[in-house]
């Protein structure tokens, strides 16, 4: 029985002994990408602080994420229909993937150091381009391209608003210039002329992103040196140090404006009756016989006649 025990014994501890010393190798193919490097919702925000531990290291561990994202262009404008390019890169560690998330696009990732994102026309006007950078352990960053869409105006017109015709010294008028199809409109600085003089600035408070049409007003109260003088506006795309160095500008046609004194000169008697003095001309001479007199005498009464219609006045 001893030695019964003693062979039991023995082949246990070999079984044993042989699987604690040789452990089981199990090979497995790696995924083309970690299923953690899913595009970020859209948030411009770091997911994981510079100074973070990455995911999974023990509290030991002198090994720190570090995710610096650099866009070309920290603002990128661009006239609609034409091509935009934007190149992004990543420094630090933790973080080997990089990729660009744009609108509904399927996200393309690389594992370089940087990666370009480009469209042959742009025709988008709300699109949010965002470049990030993902950890295999799952932690993401984040940094969205600050991109401007813009259309210089179509054509800039200006009216006077309910008014044809003439104006009278002294009276107040309404001009009115419209700037058609110009996006972003809340650029756009709107200047009234008066010969070269300029009048006034104006600017609008709309922040629609598409092209729109809108009209800026100012009062006139011209005077008698303002006869044929030439009314104007220009509509000028201001789109900061990133837009284009010479800002879009457009001019409208220019109209005249005709200007009447206000203040009426009521002739003298004497005056109108100079002025309906008859005389009869001929050749050869006509004869002052009593046809001529009668036809004088009626001039006469109607000078006087409306002579005394004036002083009636």
């Amino acid at each position: 029985m001893c030695a019964l025990g003693r062979l039991i014994t023995l082949v246990l501890f070999c079984l044993f002994g042989s699987a604690t010393s040789s452990p089981v190798i199990i090979h497995t193919l790696a995924p083309a990408l970690p299923p953690q490097i899913s595009p970020p919702s859209p948030m411009p925000t770091l997911l994981l602080s510079p100074t973070s531990p990455v995911a999974g290291s023990s509290e030991e561990s002198t090994e720190r994420a570090e995710c610096h994202l650099n866009i070309s262009s920290s603002t990128l404008v661009v006239r609609f229909g034409d091509p935009v390019k934007a190149n992004c890169s990543k420094q630090g560690i933790g973080f080997p993937f990089l990729g660009w998330k744009v609108s509904l696009e399927a996200p393309e990732v690389t594992m370089e150091d940087f990666l370009v994102w480009s469209v042959d026309k742009m025709t988008d006007w709300s699109i949010k381009p965002t470049c990030y950078a993902a950890s295999d352990l799952g932690g993401q960053c984040a940094k969205e391209l600050s991109l401007m869409v813009y259309q210089p105006p179509n054509r800039v017109s200006i009216r006077f608003v309910n008014h044809t015709g003439p104006m009278f010294e002294g009276h107040q008028y309404i001009l009115q210039c419209t700037v058609h199809d110009v996006a972003p409109v809340e650029n756009i600085t709107v200047t009234f002329y008066r010969g070269q003089t300029a009048l006034a600035q104006l600017q609008s408070n709309i922040t629609k992103k598409t092209p729109v049409n809108e009209s800026f007003t100012m009062s006139i109260i011209p005077c008698k040196e303002h006869n044929r003088t030439k009314f104007w506006c220009e509509a000028k795309l201001e789109l900061g140090p990133d837009g284009p160095q010479q800002p879009p500008v457009v001019k409208s046609e220019k109209i005249s404006a005709l200007v009447h004194n206000s203040q009426l000169v009521h002739p003298t008697n004497q005056q109108v009756k100079d002025s309906f003095k008859c005389k009869v001309k001929g050749n050869p001479p006509p004869l002052e016989d009593s046809g001529t007199t009668n036809s004088s005498k009626g001039c006469f009464l109607l000078a006087v006649l409306l002579a005394q219609m004036i002083s009636g006045l």
